[in-house]
């Protein structure tokens, strides 16, 4: 058990703090039907750190972060431009498209460097094993600052998710759809450097999924999903540690078991 801490005490607090803004900020991006803003996001942080590489800094270091930052906050402005455009373009396609550019901006960009095909593998899978206290501790007070924010303005973020056209009545809901985008931008940029591309995903798509099969209430979808995410991140670290697997692949896992299975259990009860 000493053994167990030791090794996977930070590991594991990451996965917490990443569940703990990704649960809310999934049931905003269901509820959207925006699936893959994460992952597009995401993949566009990545392209930032993938630029100060080539220009010769640190993955990790403080212009990776500022630069994907950067990066991610364009992204958030297209993102929050395109819900309202009236297009035939829907806005799903746009972020599917803005998604493989990224990603096959990054390959071209990580194969100038020497380490190339390492590198897009960490961007996509991570190295939460190896997670610092002071990043997790980091990560913790960013993600608290934006969850005041957004329990602040709560009213007007759920208004922008569901019902833009009666917000737009009341205050300017292109702001407030940017200042989503834009926070939802730093939690990705912040999450990325730790937990890579897909562990992001996980998170912020999967214990909300799972929370809407169960309940209909904001407060109930999100008590649910965090306790999901903090259940598949306690399932999948400890998978990881018992059967030396990677980490962040294990937890990726053990969230997809856990909505095959809560999928199962819903059909089941819908069928009683």
């Amino acid at each position: 058990m000493n053994e167990f801490l030791q090794v996977m005490l930070w590991p594991f607090a990451a996965c917490l703090v990443l569940a703990g803004i990704h649960a809310y900020l999934g049931m905003h991006v269901i509820e959207r039907e925006v699936i893959f803003v994460d992952l597009a996001l995401a993949q566009i942080a990545a392209v930032g750190a993938g630029v100060a590489l080539v220009l010769g800094h640190d993955l990790h270091g403080t212009a990776a972060y500022w630069l994907s930052l950067a990066f991610t906050l364009v992204g958030a402005g297209l993102f929050a431009v395109t819900r309202y455009q009236k297009a035939r373009v829907p806005q799903e396609a746009v972020i599917g498209i803005v998604y493989a550019v990224a990603a096959a901006l990054l390959i071209v960009l990580l194969s100038r460097t020497g380490s190339g095909d390492e590198e897009i593998r960490e961007t996509l899978v991570g190295n939460v094993l190896l997670v610092r206290p002071e990043e997790v501790l980091k990560m913790a007070a960013i993600y608290a600052g934006i969850g005041v924010f957004h329990f602040i303005f709560r009213g007007r973020f759920l208004a922008v998710t569901r019902d833009p056209v009666a917000a737009s009545k009341v205050f300017s809901v292109r702001l407030w759809d940017f200042l989503f985008y834009a926070t939802f931008g730093i939690v990705v940029t912040s999450s990325v450097r730790v937990a890579g591309v897909l562990l992001v995903f996980s998170f912020l798509v999967v214990p909300a999924a799972c929370a809407v099969l169960f309940a209909d209430r904001v407060r109930t979808r999100l008590a649910l999903g965090w306790f999901l995410g903090f259940f598949g991140s306690a399932a999948g670290v400890t998978a990881s540690y018992v059967f030396d697997l990677p980490t962040g692949a294990s937890v990726v896992c053990a969230f997809g078991a856990l909505l095959a299975f809560l999928s199962v259990v819903k059909y089941a009860i819908s069928k009683i």
